[in-house]
């Protein structure tokens, strides 16, 4: 008899893992519910043009039978500088996309909790997330993780995409003041 292993891992994401992260970040897209953006970026480059690259990482799940033990990306987080001004380098905007496969298994905490330790490390002091009313998942694993809702930003945007594309979205505004960095 052979036995199963799940082993999750928390990695920095790097160019190998990009068609993986792309994909689950396709997934997120499709549901509707995580993204205004209709598509992932187009290359590892473009994606790294846009992200804080130390904070960008990866869970990789160890699956399978003891002899044939396999290792996939299950999820991915990432943090996005909110402005190019001096005054915001330590504010950041956090993404966390965990594969459809793989959701409800602890892999978002998991993820999310590497991602704040990971930007204290780099000087970050606030962590911000816009998420869509209707994405109860993640309001839950970010409120987890100390993030309180600041605002709701009304018709902040127009999806082009999906089953609601041309309805304006509302997004709230959520954000984690690090007890750590900044201080």
């Amino acid at each position: 008899m052979q036995v199963q292993t799940v082993a999750i891992q928390i990695v920095a994401m790097t160019a190998d893992h990009w068609p993986a992260v792309a994909e689950i970040y396709r997934q997120g897209i499709a549901t509707g519910n995580a993204t205004f953006a209709a598509a992932p970026p187009a290359s590892w480059e473009v994606w790294c043009a846009g992200k804080i690259n130390a904070c960008s990482l990866v869970a990789l799940v160890k699956q399978g039978a003891d002899a044939e033990l396999r290792e996939r990306v299950a999820g991915w987080a990432a943090l996005s500088p909110t402005s190019t001004r001096a005054v915001y380098a330590g504010v950041a905007e956090v993404s966390v996309y965990v594969a459809a496969a793989q959701q409800g298994q602890g892999i978002g905490d998991r993820l999310l909790a590497a991602l704040i330790a990971r930007s204290e490390a780099q000087g970050i002091w606030t962590l911000q997330a816009g998420i869509f009313p209707e994405n109860h998942a993640s309001l839950r694993l970010h409120a987890k993780h100390g993030f309180r809702q600041v605002g709701l930003r009304q018709w902040l945007g127009k999806m082009e995409y999906g089953p609601r594309a041309g309805e304006w979205r509302d997004v709230l505004l959520l954000e984690r003041r690090s007890q750590v960095a900044g201080r």
